[in-house]
């Protein structure tokens, strides 16, 4: 019963999510982001301080959690249920060699199954914020990204 109750909570998620592209804000046109895929690999340049993780964290229990789970090991019902092999953040070798950008595009543009965190969800400083979450969730050690 409980895992219908997260699938049907992930599709209502999703159904009830903005659609990508423009939007009206404060009465100007926001122009679609710029496609970061072709963007060099660089290192984070948002700071993270105890305010900017906590906004970060309930981000992550919104919209990564479910699949990912409360710790970052991905070991969910839901990404069994849906047949996901997803990373485990919380050893700190698996992230070691992600590049924080790599980590930007995926979150940003979405990766296999995994949907896009559009921009009328979460800004890139969100985006780069969520980063220095998920890199602390390795065993409470952040990961250094090697560039």
């Amino acid at each position: 019963m409980f895992k219908i109750f997260l699938l049907f909570s992930s599709v209502i998620l999703f159904v009830n999510a903005p659609t990508p592209g423009p939007t009206l804000t404060a009465g100007r046109m926001l122009q679609e982001a710029t496609p970061v895929s072709a963007a060099p690999d660089v290192t984070n340049p948002v700071k993270s301080t105890p305010a900017t993780r906590e906004r970060a964290k309930k981000l992550y229990e919104v919209d990564c959690l479910m699949c990912h789970g409360a710790n970052g090991d991905g070991k969910t019902d839901l990404a069994r249920d849906m047949q996901l092999t997803l990373p485990d953040w919380t050893d700190p070798a698996v992230l070691a060699s992600v590049p924080d950008q790599t980590l930007f595009n995926a979150i940003r543009n979405g990766k296999d199954k995994m949907p896009a965190e559009t921009e009328g969800r979460a800004s890139n400083n969100d985006v780069r914020d969520l980063i220095h979450y998920i890199r602390g969730m390795s065993r409470g050690h952040a990961a250094k990204p090697s560039n």
